[in-house]
């Protein structure tokens, strides 16, 4: 649990801004956007999102792109600690949730070490952004009994999971920043067996005005990735729920 912020010090929000669409954001996510100092966000935060923050707010870009980080995100952990040390209210805003592969956990243990007064405000994550926008459930008690996030990109660039629980039956699979890593995926899932012709699709920037999904199964994904030029950031969902799928919504392939 973290302390609620003291009015007066500088201190630290982490705040998550949703998968995209502007609307996404909680209300208290917008609230402590609209009084900080400073804004310190990331990439993947949606169009319109920033100008819920004060026009004087201090603005600083640390996204990372894949292959690109305009800070090292041991960098990112220093500059929260020195604008809140200068007394500042400082929203570190962060696509998605800052928990869910935001690696809030590792700011939040730097600026609690710093002493810190800090703040998480939850949110929508990716995966549940393109179950919305694309119309399939990520749980279904005929299809699927629980829901895996995982990250397709470890912090030593391998991509070495479990792969045996996660080809179980009776799960959705959601994979984050797996796209470079697909065809290992693919074939390490089949082979832990889970079978080929699972129903699969990529999910590019859902929520977005230029969100699109590209469906296939398990075995046909990465040459599907290949066809249409996936390139991150995009989710890989992998599970029957997939063949519930609504029609594509507008921008979808």
């Amino acid at each position: 649990m973290t302390a609620p912020l003291s009015p007066s010090a500088g201190r630290v929000a982490l705040v998550g801004a949703g998968p995209g669409d502007a609307e996404l954001i909680t209300l208290k996510g917008a609230r402590l956007l609209g009084q900080a100092d400073a804004v310190v966000y990331d990439n993947l935060v949606g169009q319109g999102i920033l100008e819920l923050a004060r026009p004087d707010a201090e603005r600083v870009f640390v996204g990372k792109k894949a292959g690109h980080h305009t800070l090292p995100q041991e960098d990112i952990c220093r500059l929260l600690v020195n604008l809140a040390r200068a007394g500042k209210f400082v929203v570190r805003l962060k696509g998605g949730d800052p928990f869910v592969f935001g690696r809030g956990g590792e700011e939040i243990e730097a600026l609690q070490a710093a002493g810190i007064p800090v703040e998480i405000v939850p949110g929508v994550t990716a995966a549940l952004g393109a179950a919305a926008a694309f119309g399939f459930p990520l749980t279904h008690r005929d299809h699927a009994q629980s829901c895996v996030f995982v990250t397709g990109h470890l912090k030593d660039h391998s991509v070495e999971l479990d792969w045996p629980a996660l080809a179980r039956p009776g799960q959705t699979l959601v994979i984050y920043m797996g796209v470079t890593g697909l065809d290992i995926i693919s074939a390490r899932l089949q082979a832990a067996g889970l079978p080929g012709g699972t129903p699969a699709a990529l999910v590019y920037r859902a929520t977005w005005p230029n969100q699109k999904i590209h469906r296939g199964t398990l075995a046909t994904l990465p040459a599907v990735a290949r066809d249409n030029q996936v390139k991150p950031p995009t989710l890989i969902v992998i599970g029957s729920v997939v063949g519930l799928m609504r029609e594509p919504a507008a921008g979808a392939a």
